[in-house]
Protein backbone atom coordinates (compact mmCIF):
# COMPACT_ATOMS: atom_id res chain seq x y z
CA UNK A 1 0.00 0.00 0.00
CA UNK A 2 1.17 3.71 -1.08
CA UNK A 3 1.00 5.93 1.61
CA UNK A 4 -1.89 8.81 0.87
CA UNK A 5 -0.62 12.07 -0.60
CA UNK A 6 2.66 10.92 -0.57
CA UNK A 7 5.39 12.65 -2.37
CA UNK A 8 6.78 10.91 -5.37
CA UNK A 9 10.38 9.60 -4.83
CA UNK A 10 10.92 9.41 -8.37
CA UNK A 11 8.70 11.78 -10.77
CA UNK A 12 9.30 12.06 -14.42
CA UNK A 13 8.08 14.99 -15.80
CA UNK A 14 7.43 16.04 -20.14
CA UNK A 15 10.43 13.31 -20.67
CA UNK A 16 11.60 13.72 -24.48
CA UNK A 17 15.03 11.68 -25.87
CA UNK A 18 15.81 11.41 -29.54
CA UNK A 19 18.42 9.44 -31.26
CA UNK A 20 19.86 10.57 -34.59
CA UNK A 21 16.49 12.38 -34.92
CA UNK A 22 14.44 9.71 -34.44
CA UNK A 23 12.07 10.41 -30.95
CA UNK A 24 12.41 7.40 -28.88
CA UNK A 25 10.61 9.24 -25.94
CA UNK A 26 7.46 11.71 -26.41
CA UNK A 27 6.80 13.72 -23.67
CA UNK A 28 6.60 11.18 -21.20
CA UNK A 29 4.53 11.92 -17.23
CA UNK A 30 5.12 9.28 -14.19
CA UNK A 31 5.09 9.28 -10.48
CA UNK A 32 6.40 6.65 -8.36
CA UNK A 33 5.73 6.95 -4.58
CA UNK A 34 7.44 5.68 -1.86
CA UNK A 35 7.07 1.84 -1.21
CA UNK A 36 5.24 0.78 -3.98
CA UNK A 37 5.51 -1.68 -6.93
CA UNK A 38 5.48 0.24 -10.11
CA UNK A 39 5.33 -2.04 -13.42
CA UNK A 40 6.69 -0.16 -16.87
CA UNK A 41 5.26 -2.42 -20.12
CA UNK A 42 5.41 -2.25 -23.36
CA UNK A 43 6.34 -4.20 -26.05
CA UNK A 44 9.65 -4.57 -27.76
CA UNK A 45 11.01 -1.24 -29.16
CA UNK A 46 8.26 1.03 -27.08
CA UNK A 47 10.78 2.58 -25.03
CA UNK A 48 10.47 1.60 -21.79
CA UNK A 49 14.70 0.06 -21.25
CA UNK A 50 15.36 3.91 -22.18
CA UNK A 51 13.09 5.20 -19.41
CA UNK A 52 14.70 2.94 -16.62
CA UNK A 53 18.05 4.20 -18.10
CA UNK A 54 16.91 8.12 -17.37
CA UNK A 55 15.87 6.83 -13.86
CA UNK A 56 18.78 5.47 -13.32
CA UNK A 57 20.72 8.66 -14.65
CA UNK A 58 22.66 6.72 -17.44
CA UNK A 59 21.05 8.70 -19.82
CA UNK A 60 20.23 12.52 -20.15
CA UNK A 61 16.73 13.83 -21.59
CA UNK A 62 16.60 15.99 -24.28
CA UNK A 63 13.69 17.84 -22.80
CA UNK A 64 11.97 17.34 -19.61
CA UNK A 65 13.50 16.28 -16.37
CA UNK A 66 13.88 13.19 -14.16
CA UNK A 67 14.29 13.67 -10.64
CA UNK A 68 14.60 11.40 -7.74
CA UNK A 69 14.33 12.10 -4.37
CA UNK A 70 13.71 15.66 -5.35
CA UNK A 71 17.53 16.19 -7.36
CA UNK A 72 16.72 16.59 -10.76
CA UNK A 73 18.97 14.26 -12.29
CA UNK A 74 20.47 16.07 -15.15
CA UNK A 75 21.34 19.11 -12.76
CA UNK A 76 23.66 17.13 -10.84
CA UNK A 77 27.71 16.43 -11.50
CA UNK A 78 29.30 13.09 -11.51
CA UNK A 79 29.93 13.27 -7.66
CA UNK A 80 26.43 14.33 -7.03
CA UNK A 81 25.04 11.66 -9.38
CA UNK A 82 26.76 9.24 -7.33
CA UNK A 83 25.46 9.88 -3.91
CA UNK A 84 22.04 9.49 -5.58
CA UNK A 85 22.77 6.10 -7.27
CA UNK A 86 23.76 5.21 -3.52
CA UNK A 87 20.31 5.05 -2.75
CA UNK A 88 19.45 2.66 -5.17
CA UNK A 89 20.22 -0.84 -6.44
CA UNK A 90 19.49 -2.58 -9.90
CA UNK A 91 18.87 -5.95 -11.04
CA UNK A 92 20.19 -6.13 -14.49
CA UNK A 93 18.33 -8.65 -17.44
CA UNK A 94 20.86 -11.25 -16.97
CA UNK A 95 22.30 -11.08 -13.35
CA UNK A 96 25.25 -9.30 -14.52
CA UNK A 97 27.83 -11.05 -12.26
CA UNK A 98 31.22 -11.20 -11.98
CA UNK A 99 32.23 -14.31 -13.21
CA UNK A 100 35.77 -14.74 -10.99
CA UNK A 101 33.96 -13.80 -7.64
CA UNK A 102 32.04 -16.18 -5.86
CA UNK A 103 28.45 -15.02 -5.37
CA UNK A 104 29.51 -13.83 -1.67
CA UNK A 105 32.29 -11.53 -3.52
CA UNK A 106 29.99 -10.19 -6.02
CA UNK A 107 27.71 -9.08 -3.33
CA UNK A 108 30.61 -7.18 -1.04
CA UNK A 109 32.05 -5.40 -3.65
CA UNK A 110 29.78 -2.45 -3.24
CA UNK A 111 30.15 -2.45 0.25
CA UNK A 112 33.98 -2.76 -0.11
CA UNK A 113 34.03 0.17 -2.74
CA UNK A 114 31.45 2.48 -1.23
CA UNK A 115 32.11 2.20 2.28
CA UNK A 116 34.38 2.10 4.96
CA UNK A 117 33.08 -0.61 6.78
CA UNK A 118 35.53 -3.21 8.61
CA UNK A 119 35.45 -6.74 6.35
CA UNK A 120 34.29 -8.59 9.40
CA UNK A 121 31.23 -5.77 9.07
CA UNK A 122 31.21 -6.75 5.60
CA UNK A 123 31.33 -10.20 5.47
CA UNK A 124 27.96 -10.39 8.04
CA UNK A 125 26.08 -8.17 5.69
CA UNK A 126 26.75 -10.40 2.69
CA UNK A 127 25.42 -13.06 4.58
CA UNK A 128 22.25 -10.83 5.74
CA UNK A 129 21.72 -10.31 2.34
CA UNK A 130 22.29 -13.67 1.25
CA UNK A 131 19.94 -15.15 3.75
CA UNK A 132 17.35 -12.49 2.26
CA UNK A 133 16.92 -13.74 -1.20
CA UNK A 134 17.66 -17.57 -0.25
CA UNK A 135 21.55 -18.52 -1.21
CA UNK A 136 23.20 -17.83 1.86
CA UNK A 137 24.43 -21.73 1.76
CA UNK A 138 25.86 -20.96 -1.71
CA UNK A 139 28.14 -18.31 -1.29
CA UNK A 140 31.12 -20.01 -1.54
CA UNK A 141 29.81 -20.85 -5.01
CA UNK A 142 31.13 -19.15 -8.47
CA UNK A 143 28.18 -17.88 -10.62
CA UNK A 144 29.04 -20.58 -13.66
CA UNK A 145 28.11 -23.14 -10.76
CA UNK A 146 24.36 -21.85 -9.75
CA UNK A 147 21.31 -21.81 -12.01
CA UNK A 148 20.07 -19.00 -13.94
CA UNK A 149 17.36 -18.14 -11.31
CA UNK A 150 19.85 -18.17 -8.72
CA UNK A 151 22.11 -15.66 -10.51
CA UNK A 152 19.22 -13.43 -10.15
CA UNK A 153 19.10 -14.02 -6.74
CA UNK A 154 22.30 -13.18 -6.41
CA UNK A 155 21.86 -10.34 -8.37
CA UNK A 156 19.53 -8.81 -6.22
CA UNK A 157 21.36 -9.68 -3.21
CA UNK A 158 24.04 -7.47 -3.92
CA UNK A 159 21.88 -4.85 -5.41
CA UNK A 160 20.51 -4.82 -1.79
CA UNK A 161 24.17 -4.09 -0.60
CA UNK A 162 23.79 -0.57 0.41
CA UNK A 163 20.25 -1.01 1.38
CA UNK A 164 18.95 0.85 -0.81
CA UNK A 165 15.64 2.80 -1.14
CA UNK A 166 14.68 1.99 -4.71
CA UNK A 167 15.17 -1.33 -6.79
CA UNK A 168 15.31 -1.04 -10.28
CA UNK A 169 14.26 -4.43 -11.99
CA UNK A 170 15.04 -4.54 -15.72
CA UNK A 171 13.15 -7.95 -17.28
CA UNK A 172 13.77 -10.05 -13.93
CA UNK A 173 12.15 -13.16 -15.11
CA UNK A 174 13.39 -12.81 -18.47
CA UNK A 175 14.83 -16.46 -19.36
CA UNK A 176 13.60 -18.28 -16.50
CA UNK A 177 10.93 -21.42 -16.24
CA UNK A 178 7.76 -20.38 -14.81
CA UNK A 179 8.27 -21.55 -11.49
CA UNK A 180 11.58 -20.15 -10.99
CA UNK A 181 9.95 -16.54 -12.20
CA UNK A 182 6.73 -17.21 -9.78
CA UNK A 183 9.99 -17.37 -6.98
CA UNK A 184 11.24 -14.34 -8.38
CA UNK A 185 8.04 -12.17 -8.01
CA UNK A 186 7.68 -13.37 -4.61
CA UNK A 187 10.79 -12.08 -3.41
CA UNK A 188 10.23 -8.99 -5.38
CA UNK A 189 7.04 -8.64 -3.37
CA UNK A 190 8.60 -9.81 0.39
CA UNK A 191 11.18 -7.50 0.08
CA UNK A 192 9.09 -4.61 -0.48
CA UNK A 193 7.14 -5.50 2.11
CA UNK A 194 10.21 -6.49 4.28
CA UNK A 195 12.42 -3.40 3.39
CA UNK A 196 10.10 -0.86 2.67
CA UNK A 197 11.83 -0.38 -0.62
CA UNK A 198 9.92 1.16 -3.54
CA UNK A 199 10.20 -0.99 -6.82
CA UNK A 200 10.43 -0.52 -10.11
CA UNK A 201 9.56 -3.28 -12.97
CA UNK A 202 10.71 -3.23 -15.88
CA UNK A 203 8.60 -6.39 -17.98
CA UNK A 204 6.87 -7.53 -20.83
CA UNK A 205 5.87 -11.15 -19.26
CA UNK A 206 1.99 -10.23 -18.02
CA UNK A 207 1.86 -13.35 -15.65
CA UNK A 208 4.51 -11.58 -13.40
CA UNK A 209 3.45 -7.95 -13.86
CA UNK A 210 -0.57 -8.78 -12.48
CA UNK A 211 1.18 -10.99 -9.73
CA UNK A 212 3.83 -8.01 -8.58
CA UNK A 213 2.16 -4.71 -9.52
CA UNK A 214 0.89 -1.67 -7.19
CA UNK A 215 0.36 -0.04 -10.39
CA UNK A 216 1.28 -0.69 -14.14
CA UNK A 217 2.09 1.98 -16.78
CA UNK A 218 1.80 0.92 -20.24
CA UNK A 219 4.24 2.64 -22.54
CA UNK A 220 3.94 2.51 -27.05
CA UNK A 221 5.75 3.95 -29.45
CA UNK A 222 7.54 6.35 -27.03
CA UNK A 223 3.99 7.53 -25.87
CA UNK A 224 3.04 6.55 -22.08
CA UNK A 225 -0.52 5.02 -22.87
CA UNK A 226 -2.07 4.76 -19.33
CA UNK A 227 -1.13 4.74 -15.84
CA UNK A 228 -3.83 2.94 -13.61
CA UNK A 229 -3.94 0.48 -10.57
CA UNK A 230 -3.86 -3.08 -11.20
CA UNK A 231 -7.32 -3.58 -10.39
CA UNK A 232 -7.90 -1.15 -13.68
CA UNK A 233 -5.71 -3.31 -16.24
CA UNK A 234 -7.52 -6.80 -14.82
CA UNK A 235 -10.63 -5.36 -15.29
CA UNK A 236 -9.54 -3.92 -18.88
CA UNK A 237 -8.50 -7.60 -19.17
CA UNK A 238 -11.88 -9.15 -18.74
CA UNK A 239 -13.89 -6.75 -20.64
CA UNK A 240 -15.34 -7.20 -24.35
CA UNK A 241 -13.23 -5.53 -26.75
CA UNK A 242 -16.78 -3.73 -28.45
CA UNK A 243 -17.04 -0.61 -26.75
CA UNK A 244 -13.54 0.55 -25.70
CA UNK A 245 -11.76 3.23 -27.23
CA UNK A 246 -8.70 2.89 -29.65
CA UNK A 247 -6.03 3.11 -27.12
CA UNK A 248 -8.04 0.64 -24.53
CA UNK A 249 -8.11 -1.97 -27.31
CA UNK A 250 -4.71 -1.85 -27.72
CA UNK A 251 -3.69 -2.03 -24.08
CA UNK A 252 -6.24 -4.80 -23.96
CA UNK A 253 -4.20 -6.78 -26.62
CA UNK A 254 -1.23 -6.28 -24.83
CA UNK A 255 -1.89 -7.50 -22.16
CA UNK A 256 -3.76 -10.35 -22.95
CA UNK A 257 -1.67 -11.65 -25.57
CA UNK A 258 -3.90 -11.77 -28.35
CA UNK A 259 -3.10 -12.41 -31.78
CA UNK A 260 -5.41 -10.13 -32.97
CA UNK A 261 -6.38 -6.86 -32.70
CA UNK A 262 -4.72 -3.25 -33.27
CA UNK A 263 -0.98 -4.13 -32.54
CA UNK A 264 -1.02 -6.59 -35.28
CA UNK A 265 -3.73 -4.47 -37.32
CA UNK A 266 -0.80 -1.73 -37.27
CA UNK A 267 1.65 -3.73 -38.30
CA UNK A 268 -0.21 -4.86 -41.16
CA UNK A 269 -1.28 -1.80 -42.14
CA UNK A 270 1.70 -1.26 -44.85
CA UNK A 271 1.21 -2.25 -47.99
CA UNK A 272 3.41 -5.20 -48.69
CA UNK A 273 3.24 -6.33 -51.76
CA UNK A 274 3.51 -2.72 -52.75
CA UNK A 275 6.26 -2.52 -51.16
CA UNK A 276 8.02 -6.33 -52.08
CA UNK A 277 7.37 -5.19 -55.84
CA UNK A 278 8.80 -2.16 -55.51
CA UNK A 279 5.86 -0.31 -57.41
CA UNK A 280 7.22 3.61 -58.01
CA UNK A 281 4.72 5.06 -55.31
CA UNK A 282 5.97 3.11 -52.76
CA UNK A 283 8.74 4.20 -50.45
CA UNK A 284 11.30 1.99 -50.70
CA UNK A 285 13.16 0.34 -47.82
CA UNK A 286 16.66 1.42 -47.19
CA UNK A 287 18.62 -1.97 -46.98
CA UNK A 288 19.65 -3.18 -43.47
CA UNK A 289 18.10 -5.42 -40.34
CA UNK A 290 14.48 -5.69 -39.71
CA UNK A 291 13.89 -3.82 -36.63
CA UNK A 292 10.41 -5.95 -35.93
CA UNK A 293 10.32 -9.67 -34.77
CA UNK A 294 9.66 -12.07 -37.49
CA UNK A 295 7.86 -14.99 -34.92
CA UNK A 296 4.56 -15.23 -35.20
CA UNK A 297 3.87 -16.97 -31.96
CA UNK A 298 5.48 -16.45 -29.02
Amino acid sequence: MTPSGAEPIIRVRNLVKRFEGRTVLAGINLDVLPGEIVVIMGGSGSGKSTLLRHMIGSLRPDEGTVALFGQDLASLDDEGLNKVRKKFGILFQSGALFQSMTVAENVALPLQEHTTLDQNIINIQVKIKLELVGLREHAEKYPAQISGGMKKRAGLARALALDPKILFYDEPSAGLDPVTSAGIDRLIIDLTKKLGVTSVVVTHEMDSAFAIADRMAMLDKGKMMVVADRAWFEELRGHDVGDLTAEQALVRQFIRGDAEGPITQRRAATNYEEDLLGAPDVPRMAPGPSIESTRIVK
